[in-house]
């Protein structure tokens, strides 16, 4: 078995080390621990997926360091004074530069977001959520440097519009010949480029090389080749670091974090708005029937130690969240995260009547044991939470069933099957965040981005519905005022934890690494490519 890892690391560092060899100029290595599942911003919702189509699409405006947003595609950030709000909050006028271009010399104007916007609501494309682009009025382009967006209301997280532009010539001809762009080439094999690389080529399970795109609007990279390499290996993904094979990466166990520092690497927890969590599946159809009670629900939270977890295996650098806004102004400050309590819990399931009935160890009610499908991914640290979550759970009688998919597979949306997205089931472990970060807005919990065959691309996978909280989310959404909204998150904060749907394991601030040799390097957890076309590599 030693043998056995040792080969991986071996292998993986020989990966990191090819990769790059074909480079011509400056080059630098971006590792990361997982292999993104498509670079479309269309159809993914994971990070590192999100992170990397940064590098060759750009949107209409992006985060500096500080998360203040500044232009890219568009002139000026729209604001009342500068004429791109109108008074009531309700059209907004995007002023694009002149003179943008695509990699391949084809114009970038209005044509590219109108054309985005109509693959986003095609129904032909089963894309991952149509939010906020479905509370359109309208979409105009009175020229090819202006874009005017009317909504019935205020809608207050508008800076997640248009985070990538697609490419209307490349992909116009693809949707019309074929009345969706879910299988086609470009998402990932992308032959135009808008951002500060141009795709190269994706070697699958080793690494993606991207070279410099002369035409970037905030100008050419100083490096000329970056190189994208998966590591998934943990113990391989430290040791390139260490051994200057990578140069950047992040996701690390906080467990590394004192032997990278004595590297001589530098070491920066950055927030991104991310929490790793158990979603607890409430689907009548899909899930344990024992789900759908919320005195369940809360057993699960209380039967399992997140604050010894958190202490040991990760090595007290974090603790255990009450909010899936966490360490934001959005999150409500009188509530405390559910308590390791077994005996709690261990009531709450007899008053719900489930009880062991058989003397096997293992709760039932009705003939039905108590044995829920605990799901996530093959990251290491979630790996060993499972064993010690499925011992707590034992002791009151939770039996578990683990389950671990391929990042790619579990990150699947539900035309894919994705195993979360489908509602295959009960406990469903991952780190996310609302997907406007640093605005707090999300779809995830509202009753009508629940996924089925008719809607799939809803993005509740919780698959819970509560019209008031509903209600709520759509109060925030067009309230301007930032103390009215955050007292209503505060509303929203509250309902969710009554109802146990969502439960915080630890407060997942991002971990970056970044190796000597790379230089001007500026980080945020949103767009952290923003600045990549200063960064430099040591002579």
């Amino acid at each position: 078995m030693r043998f056995f890892r040792i080969a991986l690391v071996v292998l993986a560092l020989m990966a990191v080390m090819a990769a790059p060899m074909q480079a011509q100029g400056k080059s630098a290595t971006v590792s990361w621990p997982q292999e993104p599942d498509t670079l479309s911003p269309l159809y993914t919702s994971m990070t590192f997926a999100g992170y990397t189509y940064q590098l060759y699409l750009s949107g209409a405006w992006a985060f500096d360091a500080d998360l203040t947003p500044f232009p890219v595609l568009v002139s000026e950030i729209p604001s009342v004074d500068n004429g791109g709000i109108n008074a009531d909050g309700t059209v907004f006028t995007l002023k694009l530069k002149e003179g943008l271009t695509w990699s391949d010399g084809d114009a970038l104007d209005s044509a590219d977001f109108l054309f985005t916007y109509e693959m986003i609501m095609a129904e032909g494309n089963a894309v991952g959520s149509r939010t906020p682009y479905d509370r359109f009025v309208s979409i105009e382009a009175p020229d090819a440097t202006t874009v005017v967006i009317t909504f019935a209301e205020p809608y207050a997280p508008w800076l997640s519009l248009f985070g990538a532009v697609l490419p209307e010539h490349v992909l116009r001809p693809v949707f019309e010949a074929e009345g969706s762009i879910d299988t086609a080439d470009f998402n990932r094999n992308p032959t135009v480029s808008s951002g500060p690389y141009v795709f190269e080529t994706w070697e699958v399970g080793s690494f993606m090389r991207f070279q410099a795109n002369p035409a970037y609007v905030l100008g050419q990279p100083k490096i000329d080749t970056l190189v994208v390499t998966f590591i998934p290996d943990e113990v391989a993904y430290v040791a390139a670091l260490i051994n200057g094979d990578s140069d950047l990466g992040t996701f690390v166990a906080f467990s590394d974090v004192p032997a990278l520092e004595e590297a001589g690497l530098t070491v920066e927890v950055i927030p991104s708005g991310y929490n790793e969590g158990w979603y607890l599946n409430t689907s009548a159809e899909r899930a344990h029937p024992a789900m759908t009670d919320v005195n369940v629900r809360k057993a699960i939270a209380m039967a399992f130690d997140r604050d010894d977890f958190n202490a040991t295996l990760n090595y007290g650098a974090t603790f255990t969240p009450h909010s899936f806004w966490e360490n934001t102004p959005y999150a409500n400050p009188d509530i405390d995260p559910y308590p390791f309590d077994p005996a709690m819990a261990a009531q709450l399931l007899d008053e719900a009547g489930w009880v062991d009935s058989n003397g096997d160890g293992t709760r039932d009610k009705d003939g039905v044991e108590l044995v829920l499908r605990f799901v996530t991914n093959t990251r290491g640290i979630r790996v060993d939470l499972q064993a010690i979550a499925q011992q707590q759970l034992a002791a009151v009688g939770i039996g578990t069933e683990l389950i671990n998919f391929p990042s790619d597979q579990f990150f699947a949306g539900y035309a894919e099957g994705g195993p979360i997205s489908t509602g295959q089931y009960d406990i469903a472990e991952l780190s996310t965040a609302p997907a406007t970060f640093p605005d707090p807005n999300t779809v995830r919990f509202l009753c009508s981005e629940i996924p089925s065959d008719e809607n799939p691309v809803g993005a509740n996978d919780n698959y819970y519905c509560d019209p008031e909280l509903d209600a709520l989310f759509e109060q925030q959404s067009s309230t301007t005022d930032l103390a009215e909204r955050i007292a209503i998150f505060h509303q929203i904060d509250q309902k969710m934890f009554d109802a146990a749907i969502w439960i915080g394991i630890w407060h997942d601030a991002d971990v970056w690494i970044t190796g000597s040799d790379l230089q001007n390097v500026a980080l945020n957890g949103v767009t952290p490519f923003w600045d990549v076309q200063n960064w430099d590599v040591a002579s």
